[in-house]
């Protein structure tokens, strides 16, 4: 056999090889053009062969939210109910199997608070979930080691940010590995929680999540914390996030919140003192 065959059958197999669901997207940096990053490039599709057929799943956009309603436990009911529609799914907004409550971040962009946040954390003996955009974790590698060597989980958040529903399923997987993989490689981390953006999310997008060892995690209780130009007042936020504590509990908060970086110390005190602890 001459060298030109085997020259083609590896790249053959090569090629079925990188079809994977583990193994699609890019990582890493373009060493040819060092400028660009990662997350500026174009998702990788996933090859023909290797795709699953999601075609007996709503493909249907949901928006989520936990509401306002409650359950004899401070529980709200829309969390409640994400979990019993779609647990199916490898799918959570609520931890019904633990009283103790969940701080999750979402981590689009720094806004200068994530080094007070983590410091708090720390003396408070705190960890929390903060789930990354490739791009932030390309522009903050000194923060995101930080939260991986002081024991916090670093998750997955997807590379562009975009709203999962509205991809196709080849295009939604190489998100989310794309970005699993940049993590592996440059951090060394296998993450395996999954926050779709904008909490927009389909059955075809939560099973091809799943399908790539994932589990989808929503909230139970999340309040108005994200716009920079209009932040909550911190009184009135400490209060809000104190009186929501329920068991199971997953807190959504943005690092880039002045409100939340000034509240957290005596949230996390306050949440103790109602009998709550945190994973």
């Amino acid at each position: 056999m001459n060298k030109l065959i085997l020259a083609r059958l590896a790249a053959v197999f090569t090629a079925g090889v990188l079809t994977a669901c583990g193994v699609t997207g890019k990582s890493g940096k373009n060493e040819d053009f060092p400028e660009t990053t990662t997350a500026e490039a174009e998702p990788v599709m996933m090859s023909a062969q290797a795709a699953k057929d999601y075609s007996a799943l709503s493909a249907e956009k949901q928006g989520y939210g936990q509401g306002v309603q409650v359950d004899e436990k401070n529980r709200t009911t829309g969390a409640l109910d994400f979990n019993r529609t779609y647990g199916k799914f490898n799918a959570i907004a609520l931890n019904e199997d633990t009283d103790n409550i969940t701080l999750t971040f979402d981590q689009g962009y720094e806004n200068g608070y994530t080094s007070g946040i983590l410091d708090t954390l720390k003396e408070k003996n705190v960890k929390a979930v903060f789930f990354l955009v490739q791009d932030y974790a390309e522009r903050n590698p000194e923060l995101v080691r930080r939260m991986i060597d002081e024991g916090h989980t670093v998750a997955n958040h997807s590379v562009h940010h975009y709203s999962m529903p509205s991809l196709t399923p080849e295009t939604a997987r190489s998100e989310i590995m794309g970005m699993h993989e940049y993590m592996q490689k440059n951090f060394g981390v296998e993450m395996n929680l999954f926050r779709p953006p904008m909490g927009e999310f389909s059955e075809q997008s939560l099973a091809v999540t799943s399908d790539c060892g994932y589990r989808t995690m929503l909230w139970s209780f999340a309040y108005a914390d994200w716009d920079t130009d209009d932040q909550p007042e911190p009184a009135e936020s400490l209060e809000k996030l104190k009186n929501a504590a329920h068991p199971g509990a997953i807190y959504l908060l943005h690092s880039v919140s002045a409100t939340n970086a000034k509240i957290l110390p005596e949230l996390i005190d306050s949440i103790r003192a109602e009998g709550f602890e945190f994973n």
